[in-house]
């Protein structure tokens, strides 16, 4: 299925064959180099750990701006498999493990600086822009402009700058600053000829299963170094298997006259007159998910670097990477508050086998029985069994890039680019919907960072029952939903940059240049529909009945041995009872965005003082299709167009206030484009009649930001430095409270629903960096930062959280207030180890119509020992997430006191790798 429907393949070579054999030829060239050497002692040349330390310094000393750098070596040197792995310990850089509110899957995937949204931060590749997807329909509707670091392994990368500040000469598009990463390239080895391999396996704990990592690299350039070419693979899979409890699903409140409000009510006490239960909140649906996938990143890159003469070079470079990530989430969800509420149950059900405890505008506690000879019983359930399976589950980053540069004469270079980058999320989806007989239950919550206890008789043996889902005579009727969602993310780009030499002291370069480029992001969503026989249970797969594995009990929330069916029966299911066809007009969206920018920069120095100046202009078009309801009342096409103009200013200064100690001051201007998503998008929810909305009118989010910091260099691999920071956001999205009317996909025509809608507003972000590393003796060393955040919306935009009268909530999205990283390492000759932990406190993830989800305090645990074999040979064990974090979050409503929302636990994961090089 995934071969026939993916529809943008991985081209290269098969990668997993390719990095065998380079591992063979680097292990034979190896041996041959062993037994040629001479007896006599060789001269050990530092090149770990401390050296990368003391690289990684140099760069940050030297630079002009507030940046942070790190080295192949410190990525080589933890279990960091992709970037954002690496990043997550560098000061005034957060992290995720996922793309929006869909959890943590241990790997992290989004990058974001200082506390803000993932969008305003610019991910770049050697300096110019690329493209990467989501599997995952829900980042898939509503992204589109940062990066995800799944795609990209830490074996590609040579080095990887954070600019917190700005400067002209860098791509607008990163209000908060720009992570460029950038690649090995040929001309870069000191030797003529290099390979270097890595064969290993990944033991992820909650699946118990071991999966192969491989990498491999050759490098070859000429003996003039003129000419050179670079090939890397790699191939990597892993196992996943998530215990998690997803409460979010469906608070709201309890409906007036009942039976949940009968029952409080006459209960007595002071509930009846202060605490009305028609005004609580209680749980509708929510319970057990299991999170299955099996994810294999495979990929490649191609360098080729040429020199004809002492004043041209050209670098040509092309790179894939295809994250194929099928996977399934089993949903055993507890349904007693709907059921006994009058939306879904029919009048008449007894308010004598309910009862609950209501506290702080909450049911936090509800029993409710399954009385003999109950006659509306028949038509309800305790709970539905969702198993929502996503046989194809992919996405894909490429880009070919072509960089030149030509030395005009003493004074003048020229150097230009000219590229496309593409990505690609590609997901196909369908639900088994069972509902159960109706058994009766309870819930009871004990607190806002603890599992809730569901108890549902007779969830651990199959059965079916009830609740009809719109099939008359059918108690019980399986059900399906779901689609299929593709999202093409392309750009092409090209851009001129010049460098001028003055003969002024003060101002000894100029720098300027030109770039235009056209970005476009289509989207596609067809439905899945229920073909005949997909209502009859007696086609349901029985041989695929399984049960929720004992990791639950790990998570402290019931769950072990509820039963499910495997994915693969799922699967077959599906394949056979429902189909893809008929396209969802009113999700599928196009936008095409025309950018030029041009910049001027000059390179100042003095005594004691250096830095630059300069202005870019940024020039932006944006023209937005989707489909709205007409006239007719049928789905049209209806285009909106956007232009504007940014004038972005910036200034970095530059002090060696004595030879250990350089002060900075940084001024500027900056720019980023609203997520494309946010101007399109559509996401509903149709039970529930809620959904997220894009507003094809949002401006860009503009940045006031300043810099100031101190740098004492106090020893060699050394540094104790401050920096305070200060952004005002003009444009920040927010989301503010509508209503919509759209195609609902169950009830199977047009309904109104409670919407969320992103709509510019002001913000502001301020804080206080601190980081402090030094090399001790006999090959030990430390390194700890700190980051403090103060993030908030001061707009107060009408029908935003901020603008709501009663309980203003001007918290702005993605800000930790405190975070930090604390590390130590070891390394001599043979041994070299290393640990870390970083933790970053609870922080605003998302907004929905009436409440918010808030993720709690995290921190990890991480550590790598390694053994050097020989000059070629190496072996590493590296543990990730030693710690096994609880990933959680709490849902806040306005009026109630604060709920659970998901609980997540993926496990530890364990790499041992044999690493080859000559």
């Amino acid at each position: 299925m995934q071969n026939k429907m993916s529809p943008m393949r991985n081209n290269l070579t098969p990668v997993a064959s390719a990095v065998a054999v380079l591992i063979m030829s680097v292990a034979m060239q190896a041996q041959a180099q062993e037994a040629a050497k001479p007896a006599a002692p060789q001269e050990v040349v530092v090149t770990g750990i401390r050296a990368s330390l003391q690289q990684s310094l140099n760069q940050k000393r030297n630079a002009d701006n507030f940046v942070e750098v790190i080295t192949a070596e410190d990525i080589g040197k933890m279990p960091d498999k992709n970037v954002a792995d690496s990043l997550q310990r560098v000061p005034g850089v957060s992290v995720a493990a996922a793309g929006g509110g869909e959890g943590s899957f241990g790997e992290n995937d989004r990058v974001a600086l200082r506390g803000t949204p993932f969008g305003l931060t610019l991910t770049t590749l050697n300096g110019h822009s690329v493209s990467s997807g989501d599997w995952f329909a829900d980042n898939i509707v509503g992204g589109g402009r940062s990066v995800s670091f799944s795609l990209f392994p830490s074996e590609l990368i040579g080095r990887v700058t954070v600019h917190k500040g700005s400067q002209a000469n860098l791509l607008d598009g990163g209000a908060e600053g720009v992570v460029d990463i950038e690649t090995r390239k040929p001309l870069d080895f000191k030797k003529q000829f290099n390979a270097q391999a890595s064969i290993g396996l990944v033991n992820s704990a909650n699946s118990g299963k071991s999966d192969p990592q491989l990498s491999g690299l050759i490098a070859w350039k000429n003996d003039a170094s003129t000419m050179g070419i670079l090939v890397q693979a790699f191939h990597q899979k892993r196992t996943l298997s998530r215990a998690g409890q997803e409460n979010q699903i469906w608070w709201d409140k309890v409906d007036v006259g009942s039976p949940i409000d009968s029952a409080i009510k006459g209960a007595g006490t002071a509930n009846t007159a202060t605490s009305p239960a028609s005004g609580a909140v209680t749980n509708y649906l929510g319970g057990t998910a299991w999170f299955e996938q099996q994810r294999t990143r495979e990929g490649g890159l191609i360098d080729f670097q040429f020199k004809p003469s002492k004043d041209v070079s050209i670098d040509i470079t092309a790179f894939q990477s295809h994250l194929d990530a099928p996977n399934v989430n089993h949903n055993f969800m507890q349904s007693l508050g709907r059921f006994v509420g009058p939306s879904w149950a029919t009048t008449g059900f007894p308010t004598s086998a309910v009862s609950g405890t209501l506290s702080q505008g909450v049911i936090s506690q509800l029993s409710v029985g399954n009385p003999a000879g109950c006659v509306p019983c028949s038509g309800m359930s305790s709970s539905v069994q969702e198993i929502f399976s996503r046989p194809v589950a992919e996405s894909q980053s490429q880009f070919f890039n072509i960089d030149g540069s030509f030395r005009v004469n003493d004074q003048l270079t020229l150097a230009g680019k000219v590229g496309t980058t593409k990505g690609l999320g590609n997901t196909i989806s369908g639900a088994m919907g069972i509902w159960m007989p109706w058994t009766g239950g309870s819930y009871t919550v004990q607190g806002s960072d603890k599992p809730v206890i569901y108890v549902t008789p007779g969830a651990d043996k199959f059965s079916i029952g009830g609740f009809n889902n719109g099939a008359p005579g059918t108690p019980g009727a399986p059900y399906t939903y779901g689609s299929h969602v593709t999202a093409n993310d392309k750009e092409d780009y090209a851009q001129i940059d010049g460098t001028f030499k003055t003969n002024l002291a003060s101002i000894p370069t100029l720098r300027f240049g030109f770039r235009a480029a056209e970005h476009k992001r289509d989207l596609t969503s067809i439905g899945n529909n229920a073909l005949p026989g997909l209502s009859n249970a007696a086609n349901l797969p029985m041989s695929g009945l399984t049960a929720f594995p004992a990791i639950f009990n790990d998570l402290g929330a019931n769950g072990a041995g509820y039963w499910t069916f495997s994915q693969a029966s799922v699967n077959a299911w599906l394949a056979q009872y429902t189909n893809y066809s008929g396209h969802l007009l009113q999700n599928e969206f196009s936008i095409k965005e025309p950018t030029q920018s041009a910049y001027v920069m000059a390179d100042f120095a003095g005594e004691g003082i250096s830095g630059n100046f300069g202005l870019r202009v940024a020039r932006t078009s944006e023209q937005v299709t989707r489909n709205e309801i007409g006239a007719s009342g049928n789905f049209e096409p209806r285009t909106y167009n956007n232009n504007y103009v940014d004038f972005l200013p910036s200034a970095n200064f530059r002090m060696d206030l004595n030879k250990d100690m350089v002060a900075r001051f940084s001024v500027s201007r900056t720019m980023a484009r609203p997520e494309l998503g946010q101007m399109a998008g559509l996401d509903l929810r149709d039970v529930q009649g809620t959904g997220n909305g894009g507003n094809p009118n949002l401006k860009p989010i503009r940045a006031n930001t300043v810099d100031l910091g101190v740098e004492w260099y106090f020893a060699p691999k050394s540094l104790v430095s401050a920096d305070i920071f200060y952004s005002a956001l003009d444009g920040y999205v927010t989301y503010g409270a509508s209503t919509g009317t759209f195609y609902n996909q169950i009830q199977k025509k047009n309904t109104v629903y409670a919407m969320s809608t992103p709509i510019n507003t002001q913000a502001e972000v301020k804080g206080l960096e601190l980081a402090y590393i030094q090399a001790l003796p006999a090959g030990f060393g430390i390194n700890a930062n700190y980051t403090y955040t103060l993030g908030k919306e001061t707009g107060a935009a009408p029908g935003s959280k901020c603008g709501d009268l009663l309980a203003p909530d001007c918290t702005l999205i993605g800000t930790s207030k405190n975070a930090y990283n604390i590390g130590a390492f070891y390394e001599d000759g043979k041994f070299s180890a290393r640990l870390t932990y970083s933790y970053r406190s609870g922080f605003l993830n998302g907004t929905s119509r009436n409440s918010a989800a808030y993720q709690n305090d995290i921190g990890t645990l991480s550590a790598t020992l390694a053994y050097q074999i020989n000059d070629s040979f190496s072996i590493s064990l590296d543990g990730k997430d030693l710690n096994n974090p609880l990933v959680s979050s709490t849902w806040k409503t306005p009026g109630a006191a604060d709920l659970p929302a998901s609980l997540y636990k993926n496990g530890r994961q364990i790499f041992l790798t044999l690493h080859a090089k000559m």
